[in-house]
């Protein structure tokens, strides 16, 4: 098949896939966008070799019907990449598809300029992105339709390219998604992200998840029969289907649990879609399927979702429940009207379409919405703890609290009296100095629930405090709190700074960037600003300070490492930069402690070359917010020293298990320890092993030897 041919045929497509209300007219305007985007992109190919108009189109196609936007949304898919790749301006658009059309385009434009043409997401880069939610929504739920395709042709990317976009695509798209009600985008974006950066446990899990379904699907069958039976004989109209977890729920379960892919038992979920009948209100067919279900099944309360009561902050309806099936296996059941199901699949456009349709006022996702605008108001210079706490925002469970006057309020879980005052006013937050729950007076750090009613009690003498920052959790509390103190903080910082230069002075040193980096990283500390903070709160004294930069020390690990960069259009100026790699600033993480033969990565902050797992929590953030400054790594001379490991052990305690195991270390495998710690309670014994290693091989070796050992239940690597 010929280029045009496939271009037609895949525009041809994107018009079945409208939605059902879309005209004759808007379709003739669809038309002319594809005709005219695709002139623009004439002779322009993508990475895989296809027209680079398909890109665009497929766009056009997940907004259209993985998101169900409109006729303004889809031609606005179709223009997103004129402006930046072609000659033509915004000012042409807007003559041609109108001010609106030209609005949304130039955000997507605003978009892609902010994060660069390598598509790598800065912390700064992402807050100025989702300013756009001021303009128009439907400018990120195209951003989100963009990266979607973009993850689904990933393939054609350099390696290291797409380990960058897909912690991106984890670290802040996926949980985008979610927030926007995209429940089935966001389970492949994280999926897609985890096949990119952990490509073997994707493929170990996914065949895994495929062989349960097979060997479970009689189960399943055994188990709807009765169901089916009742809803029938009730006169309902409905589908049942099964579904397992994604590959990265399964994969996330595991890691942060610590158990393995048997060990995880509700992989297998029951959904019904009815459709509900005019009669009866949809909440109270709900609860009579519920009533239906719990007739046959033995219910577990502890397991109980009601959100068609309250629903989720990003629009989610449905109830869920876990009951006993037939053969003892614990099934979850969802149970969703065909309104609801739609909310869930395609999120923030169908939640708006049925709210226009029904006249109903401000939802829980405007209310969202409204508050990250005036989150954004606040000036915020720290634009990485504004990235990680609206990250912690989106995927925040919720709960309903209530003022005095019976208005209710949605917070986090887990938010304190103190986060309901700066919800409901900055000043009153400010001034907060506790509260009455339910009528009884409580501390302002006392953690809310579902359900309360909330007094807050002010005085103007108090003002905020630095252990606030212990126990409030939303990032609009957090941020007002941190305006206070920058206030404050400026001349503490000046006087610190004043008191550093004296020191070094006094100590005849030349104050250098790299004797600075040394002494931050000495401390522990972010950047010299907060050196000098705490230099001149005391919390640094001046004697500690002077011992430090006496020291001057040299990062013995340098040596022991290379640098080796992929090839790529900055190759030239990395090997300028990094030209004497025997003596690169190299700092080993604290946060995961990797040693040789471990899958690690790079990455350049600040000056210093960061080590971390590929795995720990910190470099998947990192990878998010400094993308472009990736520093591949390759172990090398590494038997010369040794890294400390340690080994978790757990087992039935015996008269000389602890005895045997140190033989092995010891003995037989010729470890050095460097602390051992056994106890034993109602018979199992729990042992904590610190060892020097040289790589990971020792580690499994010995993991696998200990293993043998009689009563050893688990061995791990902590």
């Amino acid at each position: 098949m010929g280029e045009q041919e496939l271009i037609k045929e895949a525009f041809e497509e994107l018009l079945t896939v409208l939605r059902k209300d879309t005209t004759e007219e808007e379709k003739q305007r669809i038309r002319q966008a594809f005709e005219f985007a695709n002139e623009a992109h004439k002779g322009i190919k993508r990475r895989s070799g296809e027209p680079y108009i398909l890109h665009p189109i497929a766009v056009a196609r997940i907004a259209a019907k993985e998101i169900g936007l409109g006729t303004k949304s889809v031609i606005a898919a179709l223009l997103h990449d004129v402006v930046e790749d072609t000659d033509y301006t915004l000012e042409e658009i807007g003559e041609i598809f109108g001010a609106k059309i030209a609005s949304l385009v130039d955000g997507l434009t605003k978009i892609r300029e902010i994060m660069g043409g390598d598509t790598s997401l800065q912390a700064e880069s992402f807050r100025k992105m989702i300013l756009t939610l001021a303009d128009d929504v439907r400018v990120i739920l195209i951003k989100i339709a963009d990266r979607l395709h973009n993850m689904r042709t990933l393939a054609s990317m350099p390696e290291h390219k797409q380990v960058k976009i897909a912690s991106e695509t984890l670290y802040i798209f996926a949980p985008l998604a979610h927030r926007m009600g995209l429940h089935a985008i966001k389970t492949e974006l994280e999926d897609l992200s985890l096949k990119y950066e952990h490509p073997e446990e994707y493929k170990v899990i996914a065949q895994k998840i495929e062989a349960y379904h097979r060997e479970y699907t009689g189960l399943f069958d055994k188990f709807i029969a009765p169901i089916r039976e009742s809803l029938d004989k009730n006169g309902y109209e409905y589908t049942i289907t099964a579904r397992t977890k994604s590959v990265y729920s399964v994969w996330y379960k595991m890691q942060r649990r610590n158990i393995s892919f048997d060990e995880i038992y509700d992989l297998l979920a029951v959904r019904i879609v009815f459709k509900p009948t005019p009669s009866q209100p949809e909440k109270w067919q709900c609860w009579n399927i519920y009533s239906l279900i719990t007739d046959l099944y033995s219910p577990n309360p502890e397991r109980l979702r009601d959100w068609v009561s309250v629903p989720k902050a990003n629009g989610y309806e449905a109830l869920h429940l876990t009951v006993m099936g037939p053969s003892g296996q614990w099934f979850e059941v969802q149970i969703r009207s065909e309104r609801m199901d739609e909310i869930a699949e395609k999120g923030l456009a169908a939640h708006w379409k049925y709210k226009a349709e029904n006249g109903e006022g401000n939802s829980e996702l405007d209310n969202w919405l409204a508050g990250i605008k005036e989150l954004l108001e606040q000036p915020n210079s720290n634009a990485l703890a504004f990235l990680d706490e609206f990250k912690l925002n989106l995927y925040a469970k919720e709960i309903r609290v209530f003022t005095p006057r019976g208005h209710m309020k949605t917070l986090p879980k887990g938010a304190t009296a103190l986060d309901f005052a700066y919800d409901i006013h900055t000043e009153i937050g400010n001034t907060c100095i506790g509260a009455k729950v339910n009528h009884k007076l409580v501390a302002m750090s006392h953690k809310l629930q579902s359900g309360d009613q909330v007094e807050i009690l002010t005085s103007e003498k108090q003002h905020p405090q630095e252990e606030w920052f212990d126990f409030v959790i939303t990032a609009k509390a957090r941020s007002h709190i941190d305006d206070y103190f920058k206030k404050n903080r400026r001349e503490a910082i000046k006087r610190g700074e004043r008191i550093f230069e004296k020191i070094v002075k006094d100590l005849k040193l030349s104050l250098t960037a790299e004797l600075m980096r040394k002494i931050l990283t000495a401390l522990k500390l972010q950047n010299k600003e907060e050196l000098y903070l705490k230099l001149c709160l005391g919390t640094i004294t001046q004697e500690e300070l002077a011992k430090e930069l006496k020291k001057r020390m040299e990062n013995w690990f340098a040596k022991y490492w290379r640098l080796q960069f992929f090839k790529n259009e900055r190759e030239e100026r990395e090997k300028e930069e990094y030209k004497d790699e025997e003596n690169a600033d190299v700092v080993i993480s604290s946060c995961c402690n990797p040693i040789p033969g471990d899958d690690v990565v790079g990455m350049d902050i600040e000056g210093k070359v960061q080590i971390h797992k590929r795995k720990c929590p910190e470099a998947i953030r990192l990878l998010a917010s400094y993308g472009n400054k990736i520093v591949p790594i390759a172990w090398e001379n590494y038997h010369i020293t040794s890294f400390v490991a340690v080994i978790l052990v757990r087992g039935i305690d015996r008269m000389g298990v602890v005895n045997e195991i140190t033989k092995i270390i010891s003995g037989e495998v010729g470890i050095n320890m460097k602390m051992i710690h056994f106890e034993t309670k109602d018979g199992i014994f729990e042992g904590v092993i610190q060892l020097c290693v040289h790589n990971t091989r020792d580690v499994n070796s010995l993991i696998t030897k200990i293993s043998g050992v009689k009563g050893v239940e688990n061995t791990m690597r902590g």
